[in-house]
């Protein structure tokens, strides 16, 4: 029975393995590697070249903000005031130095812990300033370092200095706030964010507020830019920074520090904690300018907005299933095409939701989600495609099967072939004798004598592009010219002499198995071929319990009517083949043939021409 094994494998495909099961499969594949943080060191990478991709000219790439200076205790201030640590005279001549152009905001991004001689002196300029910001940091047992008594007195505010780095190296994050049970301690940045609004109710800056319960409350940093030196000189000038020795000895104007938040921090390569940002990596910069980033991302508003766990599962769960719905219906140039524009138009989403929005949406998970779809899709495809094929190049020719994938959204409707109305040619063959055999051999016999016949006859059949409808007991039933509908004549043409030729096909394999059969003292077999063109209706026949694939029509009755005449009207010629003049017509200009009867068919007002085929040309 033709195609009953393949229907049912249709309907399993088409009904269970949408291609939301394949992508709902790999979304959630693509949720475990997430949890299990594999996701995130590739999101690394995508972090660093989004940065690397906003510096193409026509997306907006922010500045270090103007309002925000360095000052650096550098290898010139070293080299005038000796190696560190200094006595604490030097701070109180730069905050002398600056009341002349007096800062929003002053910070020291240096620890202040043990007494000195001169923390009154200090004290004193630190009060007298009246918006200096001093550092508190812990120490490796978890221990707060703060600034001696005498000085934090003195102090506007305090800001801890505590710094996240990645397992790359690059620092992404800021922590805001650490929250503890009794009280919140503030970063330096913020900090003097706090000192600026304290001084400016009336035009303050927004800044977070704490939130309770949560230990570490980070940001994502959205770096400004490069920290960029000077051709040819260590001097950094973006964003601006001024040598300490510089500053204390006047040499600067007041509008260079006026009004601005200044840091005050190590440059000296032996004395700097290095960073490492997405722009400076090899050689990397230093630790000063990761509070003045933060500064710079609260001035402007402009740190980085990152989505929520939750959020980001949701749109892996949602990106499986529609990137496979996407290529589940495509053949492999529009596949081709959608493996390479879709993850390009994700990578321009998350580029311009970066430069314009800064929003930091995944890259890598999503990508990888749409890998794993598509992987998901082919495997699925190529492992029903092998099933599907094993059941079908049992009743077809695997160029056939294979055409017949290929095309299958030609034919399938609804997880069944559809009926379609088409011009082919049947072909019908019978043992002639078979009753009378039947009685002469066991059932078990019988069955391997008939089998031997069927899979000869078979074979002949498939090698020429004829489908076998089904098998009638010693019958056999082949089709020339389904599934799909023949559009032009000379492939009408063609299905009948492939139909021609495989009888030939079977008259020699038929020698050759007598030959076999009688070796084995086995009933010898004699057949009879009736063949017709002609047009008639071919899908799935059937309940949805039970479904066969089959031709029905006129052609096949004439088809097999023919079949039955055979005996008599071939018994002298060399081919036991009775077929029609419409088949002859076409078959004719390469196959010797001779009419030899014609008959009146039920529902023709002309008779029939009979023809019988005595060679070829």
């Amino acid at each position: 029975m033709l195609f009953k094994k393949y229907i049912q494998s249709l309907r399993r495909y088409f009904s269970n393995s949408s291609p939301w099961l394949t992508g709902g499969v790999a979304a959630l594949l693509s949720v475990g590697i997430l949890h299990i943080g594999y996701w995130e060191r590739l999101e690394q990478i995508g972090y660093k070249y989004l940065f690397k991709i906003r510096e193409i000219e026509v997306l907006p790439e922010p500045k270090w903000d103007e309002r925000i200076a360095v000052i650096a205790i550098d290898e010139a201030s070293l080299q005038k005031y000796g190696q560190f640590p200094w006595q604490r005279i030097r701070y109180v001549q730069l905050l002398q130095a600056l009341q002349k152009a007096p800062p929003a905001a002053i910070g020291f991004d240096i620890k202040f812990i043990e007494s000195s001689p001169f923390d009154d002196q200090f004290a004193q300029a630190i009060a007298t300033n009246g918006n200096v910001v001093l550092a508190r940091a812990w120490d490796e047992r978890g221990n707060l370092l703060e600034p001696n008594e005498k000085l934090a007195e003195a102090a506007a505010n305090q800001g801890h200095i505590y710094q996240q780095v990645d397992s790359d190296g690059i620092t992404r994050k800021a922590t805001i706030w650490m929250n503890g049970p009794e009280d919140s301690q503030v970063g330096l940045g913020p900090a003097l964010i706090q000192v600026y609004n304290l001084y400016n109710p009336n035009n303050p800056i927004a800044l977070r507020e704490p939130v309770k319960g949560q230990e570490l409350q980070n940001v994502w940093i959205n770096w400004p830019g490069e920290v960029k030196y000077l051709a040819n000189d260590r001097q950094i000038k973006s964003p601006p920074t001024y040598s300490f020795v510089d500053v204390v000895e006047g040499r600067f104007q007041a509008k260079d520090l006026a009004n601005k938040f200044v840091l005050v921090g190590f440059t000296a390569t032996a004395l700097a904690d290095p960073l490492r940002t997405p722009y400076n990596r090899e050689p990397p910069t230093y630790g000063v300018y990761f509070h003045a980033a933060v500064i710079d991302n609260l001035l402007n508003d402009r740190l980085l907005q990152k989505l929520t766990l939750d959020t980001e599962i949701w749109l892996l769960i949602l990106l499986g299933p529609v990137t496979s719905w996407l290529l589940f219906y495509r053949d492999l140039k529009g596949r081709i095409a959608l493996a390479i524009l879709l993850p390009i138009t994700w990578l321009a989403i998350a580029a311009i939701a970066f430069s314009f929005y800064q929003w930091w949406i995944p890259i890598a998970a999503p990508l990888g989600t749409m890998l794993l779809a598509g992987v998901g899709v082919q495997l699925w495809e190529q492992y029903e495609k092998q099933q599907l094929m094993n059941l079908f190049e049992k009743h077809v020719a695997p160029e056939t099967a294979n055409l017949i994938w290929q095309r299958k959204d030609e034919i399938i409707d609804e997880g069944e072939l559809e009926a379609q109305e088409l011009t082919a040619t049947v072909l019908f063959m019978d043992i002639r004798g078979f009753t009378t055999i039947s009685e002469r051999l066991s059932p078990r016999e019988l069955l391997s004598w008939l089998n031997q016949y069927l899979n000869a006859m078979t074979e002949c059949i498939m090698d020429r592009g004829g489908v076998v409808d089904k098998y009638i007991g010693d019958a056999i039933m082949a089709v020339f010219g389904v599934p799909f509908p023949r559009t032009q004549a000379e492939e009408i043409k063609q299905d009948a002499m492939n139909a021609i030729a495989a009888s030939f096909a079977m008259h020699e394999r038929l020698k050759l198995l007598n030959e076999d059969l009688k070796a084995q003292k086995k009933p010898l077999i004699q057949f009879g071929i009736g063949i017709h063109t002609g047009p008639l209706i071919a899908g799935s026949v059937g309940c949805s319990r039970r479904l066969n694939y089959s031709v029905i029509g006129d052609t096949v009755n004439v088809a097999a009517r023919l079949e039955s005449m055979n005996k008599e009207l071939t018994a002298d010629k060399p081919y036991k083949i009775l077929l029609t003049g419409e088949t002859f017509d076409y078959v004719s200009d390469r196959y010797l043939g001779q009419q030899v009867t014609t008959i009146q068919l039920r529902g023709r007002q002309q008779e029939t021409m009979i023809y019988t085929i005595l060679g070829q040309k």
